[in-house]
């Protein structure tokens, strides 16, 4: 999953993002609404945290450009300000979530968290595929019961995958929204960690559509 941080207090920012990289998120971060506001107009993430107070341009009319230009992807407010006139400003821009400072950074998390699952339609931290479990909130997969061990980025491959339970996910997708800027986009590193993913999970729910990208569907739902 791909986050964007838009913070302009430099320590912040940085604390957010360490936490977010931590937890398995790819992060791009800004410093003014400016940046920020370029990022989420050029990029896809799969979730947004944005402050209010930010300079350049603020942090209401970054997601008022947002909105009217049909970006759509979750935004979690951050602001200083405690007065509900500012919350509902934020709202009414089209911000999904609010926090407001100071605050525990296992709150941000938990909060990024519901709204990337809201977001694709999902109700429970908890998601399933045939045998398949896997723990948003844990970071952990079972299958049959039994927990499986993967890496990183084999989680958050199929993480993402389950998140889009039965939709065609095409490999520029799962670049755009697992790797960070720098990935080397013609390399066949999708393919490997598919292959390795399918091989640990042992169960047929992870498809390759030829030509198109990848599935997660119970066994025997392939047509």
């Amino acid at each position: 999953m791909r986050v964007l941080v838009v913070e302009d207090d430099a320590d912040l920012n940085r604390q957010i993002t360490t936490a977010l990289a931590d937890a398995g998120y790819v992060v791009d971060k800004a410093l003014d609404g400016e940046e920020g506001h370029y990022l989420g107009e050029t990029s896809p993430y799969d979730a947004v945290i944005l402050d209010l107070g930010l300079p350049v341009l603020d942090g209401v009319s970054v997601l008022e450009k947002w909105r009217r230009a049909g970006r759509k992807m979750p935004v979690l407010i951050l602001t200083a300000r405690d007065r509900w006139s500012d919350k509902v400003a934020g709202f009414d821009a089209g911000a999904d979530d609010y926090v407001t400072k100071p605050f525990h950074m296992e709150e941000i998390l938990a909060r990024v968290r519901a709204l990337v699952r809201r977001s694709a339609g999902q109700a429970s931290s908890e998601l399933t595929c045939g045998p398949v479990t896997l723990d948003t909130k844990g970071a952990k997969v079972m299958v049959n019961g039994m927990p499986v061990k993967l890496t990183s980025l084999e989680y958050r491959l199929l993480e993402y995958l389950m998140m889009h339970m039965g939709k065609v996910v095409s490999r520029t997708e799962l670049v755009e929204h697992l790797y960070d800027q720098d990935f080397d986009r013609d390399s066949n590193t999708v393919e490997v960690f598919v292959g390795r993913l399918r091989k640990k999970l042992g169960v047929d729910v992870l498809h390759t559509i030829r030509g198109m990208g990848y599935c997660v569907q119970p066994p025997g739902n392939e047509d």
